[in-house]
């Protein structure tokens, strides 16, 4: 099995360092750069490879890359939290597919926020992965777990436990990727799909307005992030006030 890899975040580096103790190193690497990166270096140092294998940002849309990408004959490119918008030039490089690992039980959830909008659309959701098409998140499923969503969970505690259902996805489906031959599901017609602006519409709470206390505390958790840039708040006084919600098991 030979591959490509682009990714960040550190499930990322867990799913890498799993490739390679499975004895598959990649080809290139690809990795994000900036202000957003996270876990850039961590992946060059798991992958071993040399300057000259490593790409970083959206230069993998350079045609001189494109080219290099294409001349390595690759089966996959396994995208895992790879924070960029890939083009169909790319989409059809690897021989078998370029695999996506999302944070969602597709068809529902696609798209951001999947844990916010898994509590407010009450909708099932687990992990998925996933090959990419020209539609964000739209792509056949080659394998998917449910997770249960807890009343006591914000979508902070919920991401985290999706990351390791994650992990689980991706492993449990390793046989089936090697092989060379993994299943092919076409998503079903229905679902649900979110923006990354759509978070910030319903961020403001109206503190004048009468709400079901149930839809209130699902909005709370579901806009407790690990961002405070994306909590619910109030204005007083010209001032936002943040507020996230926490939960604690009482005797």
């Amino acid at each position: 099995m030979k591959y490509v890899f682009a990714g960040d975040r550190k499930i990322s580096c867990d799913i890498l360092n799993f490739l390679m103790n499975k004895g598959f190193k990649p080809e290139v690497l690809i990795v994000s750069n900036g202000k957003n990166a996270t876990h850039s270096q961590e992946l060059i140092e798991i992958s071993g490879l040399s300057e000259k294998d490593i790409i970083f940002g959206s230069d993998f849309k350079k045609e001189e890359n494109i080219n290099k990408l294409i001349a390595l004959d690759v089966d996959y490119i396994f995208g895992i939290h790879f924070p960029f918008l890939i083009p169909k030039n790319v989409l059809d490089i690897p021989k078998v597919g370029f695999v996506n690992l999302h944070p969602a039980y597709l068809p529902f959830n696609k798209g951001w926020h999947t844990p916010s909008w898994a509590i407010l659309d009450k909708t099932i959701y687990g992990a998925t992965l996933h090959f990419m098409s020209e539609e964000i998140d739209k792509g056949d499923i080659i394998y998917q777990k449910q997770i249960e969503v807890n009343l006591d969970e914000t979508a902070n505690s919920l991401y985290h436990k999706v990351l390791k259902l994650e992990f689980e996805v991706f492993k449990e489906a390793f046989d089936d990727l090697n092989s060379l031959k993994p299943k092919r599901i076409k998503q079903i017609e229905t679902g649900t799909e979110h923006t990354k602006k759509d978070l910030a519409n319903i961020q403001e709470l109206d503190l004048n307005k009468k709400e079901n206390i149930g839809a209130l505390l699902d909005k709370l958790r579901a806009l407790t992030t690990n961002n405070p840039n994306e909590l619910a708040y109030f204005i007083n006084e010209n001032k936002k006030i943040g507020v996230k919600i926490d939960f604690i098991e009482l005797n």
